[in-house]
C-alpha cells in the first residue's frame, strides 16, 4: 500500500501529546500492558508517531511492526502473518489445538467462523510467550487498509493485556474505530508547528548533495502562505518543501497552490481514489472543484455529467465528504485541494467546462468566467475580458477578483492589457488582505510593462506595501517618486500616494520631510476639488503646518477636513478618506469626531472586505478612545487591530498595535502585560520609529510607577529632538504630562520645559477641554511647591478637565493635587481631593493608582477603610458572591465547593476583593458588609 507518512523525522513538530501517550504506554507495561489506536488523515504523522514507539522501545523491548496493505487486503490474515513471523517459534508452547489452527491460518487456509475465537487466543498466547522474557511491543500501521480478518484479532488481543508486558499500537484512518481500544486522533499542525517543520526539512535539503543552492532562511512571508497551503498536514508540508525553488523559498516566485500531485500525499489520496467508483470520483471532483458549495450547481453539474449526487454515498462512507441538505462539504480543506491535484488535467477541464454550462444566473458571471479560464489554454481575449468585466469591485471578494484578473492577464493578447491587468490584480489582493501575492504580481508586471505611468501606479502600490508590510524607511521615497510619476494624469492617485508619504515618514520619525510631502501637494490642489481630494489636501497641509509648529495655520485646513470627511457620499465615502478625516481630528483635537469617523472607516473597511485599511483605521480609532478616556475600549480596538495586522502581514501596523497595547497596560500598572507586549515587539523597528517610540512610553510609565522618575524623564525626553523635528514628535507630545511628571521630582528640567512649551502651543490651538487641562496640570507640576501658582493652576485643571469624558486623566489631576497639598503641610485639603482619585480610580478598576490614592490618604492622617460606594459597584458579580460569602463566615474551602470554583481561584479573587475596598483582614470585610446593610445599600445590589 502506498502510504502519506514515511518521512521520518527526529522532532516531531505538534505531536507532543502522542508522544507522551506512546511514552506513558510503554513505560506502563512492567506493570501492566495496553493498547492505543492512532487515528488521522493521511500524512498526518501516523506512521512517524509509530516510529517515535519504536525508538522509545528500542533496548528495552522486543519490537514487531507491520502494516496493512491493500493489495493484501483479500488475503486473509496476511497481515498477521508478517507481524507474528519472527516470533512463531514461540507457538510450539501453545496447546494443540490452538497451535494446528494458527499455522493452518497463517499458511492461507481460512478459518471457521465458530473457530475464530480460538485462533484469536492462540494469537495472544503467542505474543504473550514472546513477552515471557522481555516486554513487547506490536505495532501495525494502517490496519484498516489491510485485511480486516488480521484487524479482528489483533483488535482482540489489544482489549486483553491488563495482565501482560504487552504493548500493542495501532494506526488507521480517521474514519476508523475499534471498540474497546483507547484512541487518540491527531490533529492538525498550528501555523508555528507547521513553520518549524518547513525550516526542518530547508535544514535536511541544504545538506544534500546536488541539490541547487537554497537560502539559509526562508522567508517569513513564504513560511506562512505555505503553512495555509498546507493545511496543518505535515506531509503535505514535506511535499511542498521538496519541490520548491530557492526563489520561492526566499518569497520572490509564486509558490505552488497545492501539495504536489506526484508527492507522498498525492499518491494516498490518488490511491484512496482509485478505489472509488468511476461515477463517485467524477462527481466528486465536480464537488471539489465548485468551491461556492451551492447544491443547486452541483445537481446540475452532476447530471450534465450523467450522473448524480447520490453516487457521492462511497466518498461518504470512505470519510472524504459529507453531503447534507445544504451542499456537500469537505472535512479538511486540504482534501478538496488533493482531490482537484490529483484528478489528469484533462479531467479537471472537463469538469470545469461542466460547472461553467450550467452557471448561467446573473450573480454567477465570475464563477462561470474563472471556471472557462480554468479550462482554456493558450490566449482568449473574449474570455479576459469578461473576467476583467466580472472582476471590477471586487463584488464577489477581493481575493477571488484577484485570481481572475490574473488569469485575465495569462489570456490577453497585448502587452499593455496584460500589465494594467496583473496592476489591478495586485491592487485586489492587497485590499483583500494579501500584500505577498500583491509583490509577485507587481513583479510580473515589471518585466512586461514599460509605460512609466503605469509603472508609476504599480510604484504607489509597492510603496504602501512597504509602509504597511516592509521597510517603512525605503516607503517615502517611493511613495513620492512614483506620485511624481502620475500627478500629470491622476491626481487623486497622487494625492494619496503623498498621504501614504506622509504616513511614511511620521512612522520613521522622520517628519521634518514632510516639508516635502506638503510642497509637493500644493500645486495638486484646486479650489474646485470634490471632498475626497480636498479631504487629503486639507490633511496634508494641515499635517506640514502643525510639524513646523504652525498652528494658526494647521487649525482650519484640519478641522475643514473634519468636516469634509462627515459629508462624504457615494464613490468619496472611502476608508482611507474617512481615516485621513480621523487622523486630522485627532490632530485637531475633536476627540469625538475623529472617534466617529475613525469608527466610520472601521465600518466601512469591514463592510467591504478592504482589509489593507482595516488596520490602519483601527488604529486610529484606539488613539481616539485614548483621549477620550476610554482606555479598556481603546485596548480591545488595538488587540482587534492586531489580529488584523497579523493575519494580512502589515508587520508594522501589528508592531504600532503592540506599542499601544504596551502603553495602556503601563498606565494600569500591568507590567506583566506591558513588557509581554514589548517584547512582541522584538528588534525590527528601527529607532525612532513609532513603534520604538510608544514601547519607550510604556517603559517609562512603568519607570514612573515605581519611583524612577530619573529614568521616566530620560526615556520620554529621547522621542524627540524638538526644533529639529526628527524623532516622534507626535508621540512625545501625546506623552507631555507623564514626562512633566517625572521631570518635577528632579531639580534640572530643560527637556520637560520644552516639551510642554509644544504641547502649550498645540493645547491653546484647540478647542479642547482635556489639552488645556493636561497644560494646567503640567504647569502647576513645575510650579513652586507649596506656592499659589501650583494651588491656581491645578485649580484650573480640574474646572477645564470634561465630565462626560477623560475620567482617569481626571483621577490623575485630583491625585497630584491631593499629594500637592499633603507635601505642603495641608493634610485637611489633600484628603478631599484624594478621596476623589481614590473613589474614580475604584470605579475604573486601577488598582495601582486607587493604592497610590489610598497611601495618600493614611499619609495625610486618614485611617482607610472600605470605599464609600456600594461594593457592588466596586467588584464583579463574582467578586460580589464571594465577599459576601466571606461575610458569612465561609472559608475559601466551603466558598469553593459551593460556587463550583478552585480554592487557589476563590483566592485570587478576594485578594482582589481586599484591594478594591481598601481592607486587609477577613474581619474588616465582614464589618464593611454590615455597615453597608444597616445603611440601607445593600439594596443597591
Amino acid at each position: 500500500m502506498v502510504t502519506a507518512s514515511r518521512v521520518q523525522l527526529t522532532v516531531l513538530r505538534g505531536r507532543d501529546d502522542e508522544c507522551r501517550a506512546v511514552r506513558s504506554l510503554l513505560d506502563g507495561m512492567t506493570n501492566a500492558g495496553g493498547a492505543l489506536l492512532l487515528r488521522g488523515e493521511p500524512g498526518s504523522g501516523r506512521t512517524a508517531v509509530l516510529g517515535y514507539a519504536h525508538r522509545h522501545a528500542e533496548g528495552d523491548c522486543t519490537v514487531l511492526a507491520g502494516s496493512g496493505l491493500a493489495e493484501e487486503a483479500a488475503l486473509p490474515y496476511a497481515g498477521l502473518q508478517r507481524l507474528v513471523d519472527p516470533v512463531l517459534d514461540r507457538a510450539a508452547g501453545l496447546p494443540g489445538e490452538q497451535r494446528q489452527l494458527l499455522r493452518r491460518a497463517l499458511a492461507g487456509e481460512s478459518c471457521p467462523a465458530d473457530r475464530q475465537l480460538t485462533l484469536s487466543m492462540a494469537v495472544l498466547g503467542l505474543l504473550a510467550a514472546a513477552a515471557r522474557d522481555r516486554p513487547l511491543l506490536a505495532t501495525m500501521d494502517d490496519i484498516d487498509r489491510g485485511d480486516p480478518q488480521t484487524a479482528q484479532v489483533l483488535a482482540f488481543v489489544a482489549r486483553r493485556l491488563r495482565h501482560l508486558p504487552l504493548a500493542v499500537l495501532l494506526s488507521a484512518d480517521v474514519t476508523a474505530n475499534l471498540d474497546g481500544i483507547p484512541a487518540h486522533r491527531l490533529r492538525a499542525l498550528t501555523e508555528h508547528e507547521s513553520r518549524a517543520v518547513l525550516t526542518d526539512r530547508l535544514d535536511r535539503l541544504s545538506g544534500r548533495e546536488g541539490v541547487d543552492r537554497l537560502p539559509d532562511r526562508p522567508a517569513a512571508s513564504a513560511l506562512t502562505a505555505l503553512a495555509t497551503i498546507g493545511g496543518g498536514n505535515p506531509q503535505a508540508l514535506v511535499d511542498l518543501a521538496d519541490v520548491l525553488t530557492a526563489g520561492q523559498w526566499r518569497g520572490e516566485e509564486s509558490l505552488p497552490a497545492a501539495p504536489p500531485a506526484d508527492g507522498a500525499l498525492g499518491r494516498a489520496y490518488r490511491a484512496r481514489l482509485d478505489r472509488l467508483p468511476p461515477e463517485t470520483r467524477r462527481v466528486l471532483l465536480l464537488a471539489a472543484l465548485d468551491e461556492d458549495g451551492e447544491p443547486g450547481t452541483l445537481i446540475r453539474a452532476a447530471a450534465a455529467a450523467g450522473a448524480e449526487v447520490e453516487a457521492l454515498a462511497p466518498a461518504e462512507v470512505a470519510g472524504l465528504v459529507r453531503v447534507e441538505q445544504r451542499g456537500v462539504t469537505f472535512p479538511q480543506p486540504l482534501v478538496r485541494t488533493m482531490i482537484a491535484a490529483s484528478a489528469p488535467l484533462a479531467e479537471r477541464r472537463a469538469a470545469h467546462r461542466l460547472l461553467a454550462e450550467v452557471l448561467v444566473a446573473d450573480g454567477q458571471r465570475l464563477r462561470r468566467a474563472m471556471h472557462l479560464a480554468a479550462a482554456t489554454a493558450g490566449s482568449d481575449p473574449v474570455l479576459a475580458a469578461e473576467l476583467e468585466q466580472a472582476a471590477v469591485g471586487g463584488s464577489d471578494g477581493w481575493a477571488a477578483a484577484s485570481v481572475a484578473l490574473r488569469w485575465a492577464a495569462e489570456l490577453s493578447d497585448r502587452p499593455r492589457l496584460t500589465a494594467a491587468r496583473l496592476l489591478a490584480a495586485a491592487r485586489y489582493a492587497w485590499a483583500g488582505g494579501q500584500p505577498d501575492e500583491a509583490r509577485l504580481l507587481l513583479d510580473r508586471l515589471r518585466a512586461v510593462c514599460v509605460d512609466p505611468v503605469v509603472r508609476g501606479r504599480a510604484d504607489l502600490l509597492r510603496g504602501e506595501l512597504e509602509l504597511r508590510c516592509g521597510t517603512a524607511s525605503s516607503a517615502s521615497a517611493t511613495l513620492l517618486a512614483s506620485a511624481a510619476a502620475v500627478d500629470g494624469t491622476d491626481r487623486a492617485l497622487a494625492l494619496t500616494g503623498l498621504v501614504r508619504a506622509g504616513e511614511a515618514v511620521c512612522f520613521t520619525g522622520e517628519q521634518y520631510r514632510y516639508a516635502e510631502v506638503g510642497r509637493r501637494a500644493l500645486p495638486l490642489r484646486r479650489p474646485d476639488d470634490p471632498p475626497a481630494l480636498e479631504v487629503m489636501g486639507c490633511l496634508i497641509a494641515g499635517v506640514a503646518a502643525t510639524l513646523r509648529g504652525d498652528h494658526e495655520r494647521a487649525g482650519p485646513a484640519l478641522r475643514r477636513a473634519v468636516v469634509l470627511g462627515d459629508r462624504l457620499t457615494g464613490w468619496a465615502l472611502t476608508p482611507t478618506a474617512l481615516s485621513c478625516a480621523a487622523a486630522a481630528g485627532l490632530l485637531v483635537a475633536v476627540d469625538g469626531a475623529a472617534h466617529r469617523l475613525a469608527e466610520r472607516a472601521v465600518e466601512l473597511a469591514r463592510e467591504r472586505g478592504e482589509l489593507s485599511m482595516l488596520s490602519r483605521a483601527l488604529e486610529l480609532r484606539a488613539v481616539a478612545e485614548y483621549w477620550l478616556g476610554r482606555h479598556e475600549a481603546a485596548a480591545e480596538t488595538s488587540r482587534d487591530g492586531l489580529r488584523v495586522a497579523r493575519a494580512t502581514g502589515q508587520v508594522n501596523c501589528a508592531n504600532v498595535h503592540l506599542g499601544m497595547l504596551a502603553v495602556l497596560a503601563a498606565i494600569r500598572a500591568d507590567r506583566e502585560t506591558s513588557l509581554r507586549r514589548i517584547r512582541e515587539i522584538g528588534e525590527s523597528p528601527t529607532p525612532g520609529s513609532r513603534p520604538h517610540a510608544l514601547a519607550a512610553w510604556a517603559l517609562a510609565v512603568l519607570d514612573l510607577v515605581d519611583g524612577r522618575h530619573a529614568e521616566a524623564a530620560e526615556r520620554l525626553a529621547s522621542l524627540a529632538r524638538l526644533g529639529t523635528r526628527r524623532g516622534q514628535v507626535l508621540v512625545q507630545v501625546m506623552a507631555t504630562p507623564y514626562l512633566v511628571e517625572a521631570a518635577a521630582h528632579l531639580a534640572h528640567r530643560p527637556a520637560a520645559t520644552a516639551a510642554l512649551a509644544a504641547f502649550d502651543r498645540w493645547a491653546s490651538s484647540t478647542a479642547s477641554p482635556l489639552r488645556r487641562a493636561l497644560s494646567a496640570r503640567c504647569h502647576a507640576l513645575l510650579a513652586p511647591r507649596g506656592g499659589a501658582e501650583a494651588e491656581r493652576d491645578f485649580q484650573a485643571a480640574l474646572r477645564l478637565h470634561p465630565t462626560e469624558a477623560g475620567t482617569f486623566e481626571r483621577a490623575r489631576t485630583e491625585l497630584l493635587f491631593g499629594q500637592e497639598l499633603r507635601r505642603s503641610r495641608r493634610p485637611r485639603d489633600a484628603r478631599t481631593h484624594l478621596h476623589q482619585a481614590r473613589e474614580m480610580f475604584s470605579l475604573l478598576g486601577v488598582e495601582c493608582w486607587a493604592e497610590q490614592a489610598t497611601t495618600e490618604l493614611r499619609a495625610a492622617g486618614e485611617s482607610i477603610g472600605p470605599p464609600d460606594l456600594p461594593a457592588a459597584r466596586l467588584l464583579t458579580g463574582q467578586q460580589l458572591r464571594i465577599a459576601e460569602l466571606v461575610a458569612e463566615g465561609a472559608t475559601n474551602r466551603e466558598i469553593a465547593a459551593r460556587m463550583f470554583l478552585s480554592t487557589r481561584t476563590v483566592d485570587h479573587h478576594l485578594r482582589n476583593v481586599f484591594h478594591r475596598l481598601g481592607i486587609r483582614s477577613r474581619t474588616e470585610l465582614a464589618r464593611a458588609f454590615t455597615a453597608e446593610r444597616h445603611v440601607g445599600l445593600a439594596s443597591d445590589r
